[in-house]
Parts: structure tokens; sequence; C-alpha cells
């Protein structure tokens, strides 16, 4: 909001003390302004139901006999609030006076209405320099700012006198690129004036959800993230809201911001992912491309064996991806310390050779060791197939064993290596884990589902777990118009070759996520394994985890214009 709309609520107390909990409030004085016209004065003496200190009638003139037929705060306060509401509170040394008034209507039982605050002091110390000024006061300040008012330690006087010091504040703040409310919420802290004054960047940017990408000298995409509002977001890199070094490092590389309006937060969030995946944005933490992440595999020859590749053909047994290559490889020793799947890495062949010498592994029952023994030889499919089941779902064996030997370690008191296998067998389970939860998304051929907001439907639909369309069935019309509509124009997304679905994984994970949220409709929900059916359900997770073993009866899913 540009500072001259904003309408200011300047206030100043007296009280008979320095503290909320041992002092009482005396006299409010308030002025109400906005760009630069006042709209209304507020100003009353509080009878504080105690006597008033001497020290403090030498202050402010105030005296006990002159409040003794003053309204008590309770009384005051309401009517304060009520002046206040909606406004933005300036004070000076604004601690002192919010901290009195929040007190107060604590012990009022009154709701603080949390009002966006401005303490000109603060400002002053960003702006007026020791040359210009000895100290920060109120008194030095207005005498700075040529104000019409003179402060005299009484609530109203002061009140003004604070208004031509935040007028005086805010003009100099001008050159430092200081013009919106949200650039006075950090303006007192340090930014560097030529960073400040770069938020024009964010200028032509809508108030909508979104991408924004920050764009370097040479064109090139330094960062990418998403808004509910991104105008507002974007500027708030230009504030010292933003204290994260690098961040702070690209920004005053930058020499344009690009937005990309979405309908919903979710396609905002979908293209996102996309973006950073596309462009591997240099101060993107996340800009890890999802092709470049590793998988476990069991490879195909005679005598399979694990193997951690970054792709996987089309029709392999494998888990993954893992965030690392550190991950995959203990997902693999999980997977060994239970199988005795071979480790070694020469392609063996299906009958052994005479004359071999089997490995040290074999020695230690780690390995059948199918590469002298012809019985190990003939019987290695049986292990294949343990393992070939192990990555497809059925863990059992694998965590099993993880368990029987923690609990050995345990009772041995090594410690250390009790955590190394359950680092490993964790590795191993969430993964498979997350693929089988998955798995349904990225089979499916087309989910439609839809969520009510405040304005209708938000409806989406995904195929072959990826986002393939988004849109807003407004309230009060036919959502299923809409469905239609966004059958025909969502994007065509061909069967996957590979294993692992038409995107991303984070991508798929992020659609599972929403489609996972209480009171998801499913419209319809097409996949291989089913004549097509459409079901709504209230928690989407379970329908799609027991699609295949319950086999829900078919329903139509209708959705109500007026839901």
């Amino acid at each position: 909001m540009p500072l001259h709309e904003v309408t200011f609520v300047v206030v100043d107390l007296e009280t008979t003390g320095g503290s909320p909990s041992s002092s009482e409030i005396t006299e409010i004085g308030a002025v109400k302004v906005r760009g630069g016209e006042v709209l209304g004065e507020f100003a009353t003496l509080v009878n504080p139901g105690v006597a008033i200190p001497p020290t403090i009638t030498v202050l402010t003139g105030i005296t006990t006999a002159m409040v003794i037929s003053a309204p008590r705060i309770q009384e005051v306060l309401p009517s304060f609030l009520e002046f206040a509401h909606g406004a933005v509170l300036v004070a000076h040394n604004a601690a002192f006076d919010v901290g009195f008034l929040k007190a107060n209507a604590a012990r009022m039982d009154l709701a603080w209405p949390r009002p966006a605050v401005v303490d000109t002091v603060r400002l002053a110390r960003r702006v007026v320099t020791r040359d210009e000024a000895p100290n920060h006061k109120l008194h030095t300040l207005a005498r700075l700012f040529a104000s019409a008012t003179t402060p005299n330690h009484r609530a109203l006087q002061d009140a003004r006198a604070t208004v031509d010091v935040l007028h005086g504040l805010l003009s100099r703040m001008a050159s430092l690129g200081v013009s919106h409310l949200e650039d006075l919420a950090t303006a007192s802290d340090p930014v560097p004036p030529a960073r400040r004054r770069r938020s024009t960047l964010a200028d032509h940017l809508p108030r909508s959800p979104g991408v924004y990408q920050f764009i370097g000298p040479g064109a090139e995409v330094l960062y990418v993230g998403t808004a509910t509002d991104l105008r507002r977001r974007v500027r708030q890199y230009f504030t010292a809201s933003e204290k994260r070094q690098r961040i702070g490092e690209m920004v005053d590389l930058a020499t344009e911001v690009r937005g990309i309006p979405c309908a919903t937060r979710l396609e905002a969030q979908v293209r996102e992912l996309r973006l950073i995946a596309e462009h591997d944005p240099p101060y993107n933490r996340r800009s890890r491309r999802p092709d470049r992440l590793p998988w476990v595999r069991l490879t195909d020859e005679p005598h399979p064996r694990l193997s951690i590749v970054r792709e996987v053909p089309a029709g392999a047994v494998a888990v993954g991806p893992f965030a690392s290559r550190a991950a995959a490889q203990l997902a693999v020793e999980a997977v060994q310390q239970a199988i005795p799947l071979r480790q070694c890495t020469r392609r063996l062949p299906l009958v052994p050779r005479s004359g071999g010498a089997d490995c040290m592994l074999a020695g230690i029952g780690r390995c059948s060791a199918p590469c002298v023994d012809p019985g190990a030889a003939a019987g290695y499919s049986e292990i294949a197939a343990r393992a070939e089941a192990a990555l497809t779902g059925h863990t059992d064996v694998v965590v099993g064993t993880a368990v029987e030997h923690i609990d050995r370690l345990v009772s041995e008191q090594r410690y250390e290596e009790a955590a190394a296998c359950r680092d490993r067998a964790e590795a191993f389970s969430r993964t498979v884990g997350r693929g089988l939860r998955l798995a349904e998304v990225q089979g499916a051929r087309q989910i439609m589902a839809a969520q009510a907001t405040d304005g209708g439907w938000e409806l989406v639909l995904v195929r072959h777990g990826r986002f393939a369309g988004t849109a807003i069935s407004p309230r009060g019309t036919d959502p299923m118009v809409v469905v239609s509509q966004l059958y025909a124009t969502g994007e065509v997304v061909p069967e996957p070759e590979r294993p692992g679905g038409a995107a991303s994984t984070e991508e798929t994970e992020l659609l599972a996520g929403w489609l996972g949220r209480a009171g998801t409709r499913l419209i319809a929900f097409d996949h291989p394994d089913t004549a097509g059916w459409s079901v709504p359900v209230a928690a989407a997770p379970a329908a799609l985890a027991d699609r295949v073993r319950a086999r829900h009866t078919p329903v139509v899913g209708q959705l109500s214009a007026t839901a």
C-alpha cells in the first residue's frame, strides 16, 4: 500500500511511571492522519485510581485533582481502539506506549487488534545523523523538522509534534526507496539504500498467486520462487526482512524480476519445481535436477546384483530416487545385509567356470558364491526373486533382519553400530514406502479431483503422475461444465516409457499431498488395472492405497454448484 494511502494514528500517553505492571495511564492523546491531512483527534485525561507522584506532576503538569473526575481506563480504552481501528499505530518510543495499551487491554480481557506499529525513534536513528541532532528525543526532532507544535509532555501536544516528525522522516526515507507500507515495516533496519531503491523491480507484478524469477545481467535465471501475492513477496527481498546473505547477493545482481501468474497455489508450486529443474538456478538450494538423482536397481544378468544408477531402463526393477548417492548406498547395504546377493561387479556366466576361487564375502557367509558353486548358481534365482520382492514393496525381510541386528548390537552395547544399522534400514524403507505411496498416482492415466474453496471449487487434472491442468469453478456455476473443459484443454501426457511416472518425484509427491487433504473429492480415476471409475472420498490417500485391495464400487462423483 502506498504511504499516501495509509491511515496513521499517532498516539502519545502520559503515565504514573515507566512500567505497565506497576503504573497507570493518566492521559491519552492521538491524531489520525492520511496523506498529510488530519482526519481527527482523540484526547482525554484518565483517572489512574492512584495518586500521581510529585515527580510526574513536575514533568507533565498533571495533578491528582485534575484526573479525579476523569473516566477510568475501562471506559477510555474501548473508545480509543475504535478510533484507531484499521490504522497503523505510530508513537515515539512505541514500545512504551503500545506496551501500556496492550497491558491494559489484557487486564480488561479485550482482544488486542495487533495493528502494524511504527516507531519514529527507530526511523530517526536510520536517517538522522549525530551531526544534525545530538539525540533522537521528540523535542530535538521537532526542532529539526520545524514542527508547528512544541512538545510539552502532554499527550495531545506531543502526538501533534510526532505527526510533524513522522512526515519529516518519511520525506527523507523516500530517497531510500521507502514508498510503501511494507517498506516502512523494515525501514529502520540496515538495508543498503541502493538495494531498497531497486524495489521498483516489483511494481509491475500482480497481486495474485504465481511464480517469480530473478533474472541476472546475462538474462540467466538466478532464483525461482512462489508466492500467494507476487508483488508483496518480491518487494520483501529489498527490505531487511530478507536476512540471507546469499540471497542479498542475488538481489543485488538481478536486473529484472519476471512473474508468472497462476490460477492456484498448487499450479505455482508445480511450475516452480519445473523451472528449477529446467534452469538449475544457482541461488536455489533446491536446484538439484531430478534426472541426476540416484536409483537402486537390480541388474539384468544371469546372476543379478544391486547397482546405483542415474537412469533406469524400461522394465527394470528399481527403487528411488534417493536424495543422494550416500543414501542409495545405505539402502543397498540394508538389502545386502538381509539377502545374500553377490556384491562383486564383474559379469558372471550362467554356469560357473571350473577352477574359480570364492571371495572373502563368501567365506564369511555374506555371498552365496554363484561364481564357483554350481549349486549356488542354480539356486541364485530364488535369491534374486527375494531381492526383487524387497525392491517392489515386500520389505519385511530387510526390515526384520535389521531389527534383529539392532537388538543384538544393543544387547552388546554396540550402540554406534546399531545406529548405523538403523540408518540403513530407514534409508531403504523410507524410499520404498514413498515409491508405493506414489505408484498409484504415477500409474493412473488420469485423475480429476476437486477441493472446495471460498470462491467455489478448485479442480486439478493429473495424468501419469504429472500436473496436467487446473481451473476454478466459481460459486453458483455448474462445476461439471468446468470439469469437461479441463478434460479437453488439459496437457496431453504420453504414457512414460520408464518407471517413475511422467513427472519428477517431487512433482508427483506434491500432487499426492494435495489429493490427500481432507475433503478432497475424486471425480475420476482411470488406471490400467481398472475400468475408469469415479468416487467422492473424504480421504483420497486411503482410496488410492486400497484401490486394488478393496475394489471400490464405482460411483459418479458430482459437485454441487452451491457447496
